[in-house]
């Protein structure tokens, strides 16, 4: 059995996209699909355009990882051979998605499976290139812990986990990273699938681009309260490694003028976090949809 859980927030159109890109594709397996979600009108948009065909799970509006801590409970099955595949209502997969994380979970050992996250931004804009930047060095740090069979922080816009292992876990940071690292404890490996894709929308705007960025500062920085011994893949100190690798994306003089605001920026966007982490004891917050960035959006 394959459950295929989709977190969204009240964007019909985008969940539809995320919700057709599964089912155009040929899985051989029985699969469901859920969408969770804290706004009944999305349960009744979905009875209306796919009827019986998709799942409606209500968020009770305390937070993504809180919904999906109860839904976990409620699909728990002893069975490992189960596969629960997490996503998001604002992004859609590659056609092969299903099919190769399925493949990877025929190796036991596996428990978590990870895609790529793909840009649908330009990189012909500040915003765009700075994610670019990013999403580039996380491919590259990914594909060598994953072929050294070390650990690696899933994506939380696309990853799969076996069924049968945890019912649960911590809410006071990112899903993606702590359901890793419960995995990795656990002694099961973790692969990251280059070649399934996750198409993402990233903030267009220094508003939407702050808060996004702040955020998931602050979710990592708590993995030091949560889980200490927990390898960090995702740090200040890992940023200034990839130092060289930023140095060298640029591909045309416009990038490489992108490049010392972007150094500036991220130096910035660490100190900001670190100085509301320390001074303001404004830590992460699992609610943090209801000031979501609306410029990450695609559809709606």
């Amino acid at each position: 059995m394959i459950n295929i859980i989709i977190t969204s927030y009240g964007e019909p159109k985008a969940t539809a996209k995320a919700i057709d890109s599964f089912l155009k594709q040929d899985i051989k397996e029985r699969f469901r699909i859920t969408v969770i979600d804290p706004f009944p009108k999305i349960e009744e948009f979905l009875k209306k355009r796919y009827g019986g065909k998709v799942d409606f799970f209500l968020d009770p509006g305390e937070g993504k990882s809180y919904a999906l801590n109860l839904f976990l409970e409620q699909i728990y099955s002893k069975n490992e051979q189960d596969i629960i595949i997490l996503t998001d209502g604002d992004v859609y997969v590659s056609e092969n998605a299903v099919k190769e994380i399925v493949r990877e979970f025929k190796d036991k050992k596996v428990g978590c499976v990870t895609g790529k996250p793909t840009l649908l931004n330009p990189r012909d804009n500040f915003f765009g290139y700075a994610s670019h930047v990013a999403f580039g060095g996380v491919d590259n740090v990914r594909k060598k812990l994953s072929k050294k069979e070390k650990f690696l922080e899933c994506s939380g816009y696309l990853f799969a986990i076996r069924n049968g292992v945890l019912q649960g876990f911590p809410l006071e940071t990112s899903e993606d990273a702590i359901i890793s690292y419960l995995f990795w404890k656990k002694g099961y490996k973790i692969k990251y699938l280059p070649q399934v894709d996750v198409y993402v929308l990233n903030p267009q705007n220094w508003k939407d681009f702050k808060l996004q960025k702040i955020r998931n500062i602050k979710g990592h920085e708590n993995l030091n309260k949560i889980a200490p011994d927990m390898p960090r893949t995702k740090s200040f100190l890992n940023e200034v490694k990839g130092t060289w690798f930023a140095l060298t994306y640029p591909k045309n003089i416009r990038e490489i003028l992108f490049t010392i605001p972007l150094f500036l920026t991220r130096l910035y966007l660490y100190i900001n976090a670190f100085y509301n982490i320390k001074f303001k004891k404004q830590e992460y917050s699992d609610g943090w949809r209801a000031i979501e960035t609306e410029s990450t959006k695609p559809l709606d």
